[in-house]
């Protein structure tokens, strides 16, 4: 699957005002950021689900971060409500703490979210599809840290 087909690889739950908060994760690889969508949809059960958008790799399939792909997965999942951006590694952090300096690319709302990728990303989409704010959303993101696994 290319970067490009995994941007818009979106679902997204349905109902009248702002829409839940819209999660979009980045990854240096188009295929880990898809299949941690898949994951998380899947683990956050049936029902209406918050958007997710995975933003992985580069526009030509390689691996990397792309600002296009990010802003374009962010718009995407934007549902007046906020957008919670979780990463994998280093230059994913760079890319979307650029994105989110120049102000322009991303809507508002959107926020980095210090998460784990993939327990931050479960959480934070199970928050997100119970109706929590973007607040409620990071919080349950990040304190995805404390699971331990010994």
């Amino acid at each position: 699957m290319s970067a490009e087909a995994g941007a818009g690889d979106v679902s997204a739950g349905a109902g009248p005002g702002p829409g839940p908060v819209g999660i979009v994760l980045v990854s240096h690889s188009a295929a880990v950021a898809t299949a941690v969508a898949e994951l998380a949809r899947g683990l956050a059960g049936g029902g209406d689900l918050a958007p997710v958008a995975p933003a992985g790799g580069t526009p030509d399939g390689g691996l990397g971060t792309s600002s296009e792909l990010i802003a374009e997965a962010a718009k995407a999942v934007d549902g007046g409500a906020g957008v919670a951006i979780l990463v994998d590694l280093g230059s994913a952090v760079l890319t979307v703490k650029a994105l989110l300096a120049e102000g322009d690319e991303l809507p508002e709302g959107a926020r980095l979210v210090d998460a784990p990728f993939v327990e931050g990303t479960v959480a934070a989409l199970v928050t997100a599809s119970a109706g929590g704010d973007l607040d409620a959303v990071a919080a349950a993101a990040s304190e995805a840290y404390a699971y331990r696994k010994e």
